[in-house]
């Protein structure tokens, strides 16, 4: 039986299993592992043929056994090296130096925590939430310390709200791969400077980037053109549009105050056409018979969407745009005549999308992504839990461990 565990343990010489000791009482099962060697090498030297000082015991929590905790229990030796002079333990070969869970163990808690909250795998394997952490903290790291970024050109940034009372990220992906490169807290210039540094510490260069897409922060505008100088600025027509709709509920909420008829109307003011409930299709074709300011607000709403849907090349959005600007200024709706003062600031960067065909899409798809895995945990402790966690579902890591279930398939089938 020993042999067959060392076998399935996948051990090679000098490290076999000794002994197998089945507690079902208290529900585990302990494989006691040794090591037969009397001499090694030395783990800091590599000085071939050393002496073992000592043997210390150390437990580690492998996969479950059917429905038994299993345990490996070894004394691991410690060589006493006579070349660099120095005591120190070998490594063993199911387990990372310092970890209290195996290999195959790590790999399936990085495997459950893509699905799971944290807590809820914590308590599935009966440990503190730390040690989850501790396990994605070192694996997550050591995934992105291998990424290549030296191929990004077309960027965007973004703000990801983090905890309650105004703690935001700003998330940085890679449009053409289409994955999350870096997360840092904050949301203003300085952001990019960290995106800078950690794009460089992966072979990359902001000064290679080309495009950036953005909203229309001024933060995030002088980070790029402080860290990234040779990048065109694109600026995504959601957060345009979306300040559109602001504009909009502004000049609704001043005057459903006198007209009865708008209470309960915001939603299909907001909302697209082919998402009409028959309630609101009701309701806005009365909006658009009236002469009510709301109306003529939803108009100009709706003509700033069709700016982006049918603007198609550059020449046709700048004409599109340009006659949006004139309507809107001549208006005589505050909140518009505004907005079309922002929009003619931005004039260029709004019109730099129809040449990059670059939007922040993905990004909110992101952002969606990041908001389900909050809502699963019921939130995150610390700023940091939330950017490894982004990571782990966001980044595409190709050099995290593979989950040994679906991997051992896979191998078999090969």
């Amino acid at each position: 039986m020993e042999t067959l565990f060392t076998q399935a343990l996948g051990l090679a010489a000098p490290w076999r299993v000794a002994h197998v000791d089945f507690q079902q009482a208290a529900g585990r099962i302990v494989f006691t592992v040794e090591c037969t060697a009397k001499r090694l090498a030395c783990p800091a030297c590599g000085a071939a043929d050393q002496p073992i000082h000592d043997r210390l015991p150390r437990r580690w929590q492998h996969l479950n056994f059917f429905q038994y905790r299993a345990l490996i229990e070894a004394k691991v030796p410690r060589i006493g090296c006579r070349e660099c002079e120095k005591t120190n333990q070998v490594d063993v070969p199911w387990a990372r130096a310092g970890a209290g869970f195996t290999e195959t163990l790590e790999a399936f808690v990085i495997a459950l925590c893509t699905q799971m909250p944290v807590s809820a795998v914590a308590a599935l394997l009966g440990v503190s939430d730390d040690r989850i952490w501790r396990v994605l903290d070192f694996h997550v790291e050591a995934a992105r310390a291998r990424e290549d970024f030296s191929d990004v050109r077309r960027v965007s940034a973004d703000e990801r709200s983090a905890r309650k009372g105004q703690r935001f990220l700003t998330l940085f992906c890679d449009l053409a791969a289409r994955r999350l490169l870096f997360a840092v807290q904050g949301r203003k210039a300085d952001t990019f400077k960290a995106f800078a540094g950690d794009l460089a510490a992966h072979g990359g260069d902001a000064a290679a980037i080309t495009d950036v897409s953005l909203d229309l922060g001024a933060a995030y505008q002088a980070g790029t053109r402080e860290y990234c100088p040779n990048a065109k600025i694109s600026f995504d027509p959601f957060h345009v549009v979306a300040l559109a709709n602001e504009a909009l509920d502004q000049v609704r909420r001043a005057e459903v105050k006198q007209v009865d008829g708008l209470k309960g109307i915001r939603w299909g003011t907001l909302k697209d056409a082919a998402n009409w409930t028959r309630k609101q299709i009701d309701q806005m074709h009365w909006l658009q018979r009236s002469n009510l300011q709301t109306a003529r607000a939803w108009r100009l709403k709706q003509a700033l969407r069709a700016v982006f849907a049918k603007g198609g090349h550059l020449a046709q959005a700048t004409i599109l745009l340009d006659g949006w600007i004139h309507w809107a200024r001549r208006c005589r709706l505050t909140p518009f005549k505004r907005l079309a003062a922002t929009i003619r600031k931005h004039r260029e960067g709004i019109l730099e999308h129809f040449r990059s065909g670059l939007s922040n899409g993905f990004a909110e798809g992101i952002n969606g992504r990041i908001q389900a895995a909050k809502a699963r945990a019921r939130g995150y402790g610390t700023d940091r839990h939330l950017i490894v966690m982004s990571y782990l579902i966001c980044a595409n890591l190709k050099h995290l461990p593979k989950n040994p279930w679906t991997h051992a398939a896979q191998q078999v089938v090969g």
